[in-house]
């Protein structure tokens, strides 16, 4: 018991102060919870691989250990990370990295327990250096592809050649530590030294997004409201757009500029109370105004949507606020 205390305890301290870092608690416990099974279960495809590597090529398992398993097992974990990025579920630096984290996390702790099964009677030593190197490497490697993978789709769009460069440096990291190149302590003394300094740069373009953004959105919503559509700006689009869309089309349109300004407006405030320590209930009525859009999405098509990008921001953030807060 333990053993495995130590070797599991230091990951999961280092995600909760991860999350005790979020001032605008991104990421929810459930998203956070059901991340660290994912990771549980991306242990499965390594292991049935590993078996395959070593029993038919007749590859060396201290070989394979150097440079297969960390190429495998990084590409795993980085798979659900793909996933919630594609999925518009990761707005900024800070909810990549909790995120990165998690699935690192679940990762180590099913194969901590599959060593603490394999290798009874070891020495206290390993699984300290299990804890402490082995188990937070895991979940540094994948916050580092994530972090790296983030900031390159925001400039470029999430693509093959965004990827590649957060899971090379993934990959090296991973098999730079199965070198025994480094003590187990250097890992976790790297995170201590990078997380806050990630987290303080990210806060502030967290403050920054949300301060221009708000006022973006008020300004629409406004000219909106107040039925000032014929206005230059907005006016001109929407006669442009009604020389290739029905009458009855560009009134579902307005309503989906009102109704997306309105949930991102919200949205906005929201995490200005989280970073104030307030959590305020989501409201009853979202399920219907949730239930609305899907409908004027579907009423509009794919094209009307495309051609109310420039109004709607439909940036992986913009769009990230508005599943935020459908939790």
């Amino acid at each position: 018991m333990l053993n495995g205390l130590i070797s599991l305890l230091p990951v999961f301290a280092f995600l909760a102060a991860l999350v005790f870092l979020d001032s605008y608690k991104l990421v929810n416990f459930r998203s956070i919870l059901l991340t660290i099974l994912v990771g549980c279960a991306m242990t499965i495809p390594p292991f049935l691989f590993s078996g395959v590597v070593l029993g038919v090529l007749h590859i060396g398992s201290g070989i394979y250990s150097l440079y297969g398993g960390p190429i495998v097992e990084e590409l795993c974990k980085a798979l659900y990370m793909i996933y919630l990025m594609r999925q518009k579920r990761v707005g900024f630096g800070v909810d990549a990295a909790i995120y990165g984290f998690s699935i690192g996390a679940g990762f180590s702790l099913v194969e901590n327990i599959y060593y603490l099964e394999s290798l009874p009677g070891q020495h206290i030593l390993l699984w300290v250096a299990r804890g402490l190197g082995t188990a937070v490497m895991h979940g540094g490697s994948t916050a580092l592809f994530a972090l790296i993978t983030k900031s390159l789709s925001d400039r470029g769009g999430l693509k093959v050649r965004t990827m590649i460069p957060g899971l090379a440096a993934a990959i090296v990291m991973h098999s730079f530590y199965n070198h025994f190149l480094l003590s187990p302590l250097v890992p976790t003394a790297l995170l201590l030294a990078l997380f806050p300094v990630i987290f303080q740069q990210s806060e502030k373009t967290t403050r920054k997004w949300l301060g221009v953004g708000l006022d973006t959105d008020l300004q629409l919503l406004d000219i909106i409201t107040s039925g000032d559509i014929a206005q230059p700006r907005i006016g001109g689009y929407f006669r442009t757009l009604q020389q290739q869309f029905r009458s009855e089309i560009i009134v579902d349109m307005i309503c989906l500029v009102r109704l997306h300004t309105e949930l991102a407006i919200r949205a906005k405030g929201l995490l200005m109370m989280r970073s104030r320590g307030f959590n305020p209930p989501s409201g009853p009525e979202l399920p219907e105004k949730f239930a609305e859009l899907k409908y004027l999405q579907k009423s509009i098509g794919k094209t009307g949507q495309l051609a109310l990008a420039p109004l709607l921001h439909m940036s992986s953030r913009d769009l990230w606020q508005i599943h935020m807060l459908r939790g």
